[in-house]
């Protein structure tokens, strides 16, 4: 009868003690969370290959409709990989693929009719691609990023305006990340995209936001 309150009692002991650490881990989580910040350093940064977060980025493009607003639309589905130097921005690459099919402009009907042959043709041109080719620096942690740009099978040079907003360990993966926003402008008519113009416009805004991660190291290196 003793033994079995004893050994109830380390059971009891044992759970408690389990909880207790649960308890503690999940508050050193949150609080790595809510005091976490990034460097702005870009030697901070190990040199190497980063991907795009499946999960925390945004590609949007707007275009004046009617002269009544700039109407928005996204794209749902991109990879990118970042070839990150260890001279940071000025000698790093991008790469960039956005599935045309995946485009939403929260309207079915019109998701259809710009998927179509009349504009992006995602049957033939399903894929959106943009690899940088230059970097111009124009200010700490800011730059012109030249590349070039194919849509609807016709390749021609963009420039974005980037900044690179830091980087650091993220407090819940504990993956090395960076952080990254590109603002722009371009013709539509240069990749033979002129379709309703002048009531959509030409000129077309794209905004991005994107974090990248570095790659998992392969199997066997060191």
């Amino acid at each position: 009868m003793h033994d079995s309150r004893f050994l109830s009692g380390i059971r009891k002991l044992r759970a408690g003690l389990l909880i207790a650490v649960a308890i503690s881990m999940s508050a050193c989580t949150a609080l790595s969370v809510v005091t976490h910040s990034v460097s702005p350093d870009e030697a901070s940064v190990p040199a190497g290959r980063y991907q795009l977060d499946p999960h925390h980025w945004s590609v949007s493009f707007d275009v004046a409709h009617l002269k009544y607003s700039r109407f928005v639309m996204r794209f749902d589905k991109t990879t990118a990989q970042l070839n990150w130097d260890a001279a940071g921005m000025d000698h790093s690459t991008a790469t960039v693929d956005i599935d045309a099919t995946s485009l939403d402009t929260n309207v079915p009907l019109l998701d259809k009719m710009v998927k179509g042959t009349d504009l992006l043709d995602v049957e033939r041109f399903p894929t959106i691609h943009f690899v940088s080719t230059a970097f111009k620096r124009t200010a700490d942690n800011k730059g012109e990023l030249t590349g070039d740009l194919t849509i609807h099978g016709t390749t021609r040079p963009v420039t974005l305006a980037v900044t690179f907003n830091g980087h650091a360990p993220n407090p819940l993966t504990k993956q090395q990340t960076l952080g990254f926003a590109a603002d722009g402008h371009f013709s539509r008519a240069q990749f033979g995209l002129s379709t309703w113009y002048p009531a959509v416009g030409d000129d077309l805004h794209v905004a991005i936001q994107a974090e990248f991660v570095a790659n998992a190291p392969e199997a066997g290196s060191s």
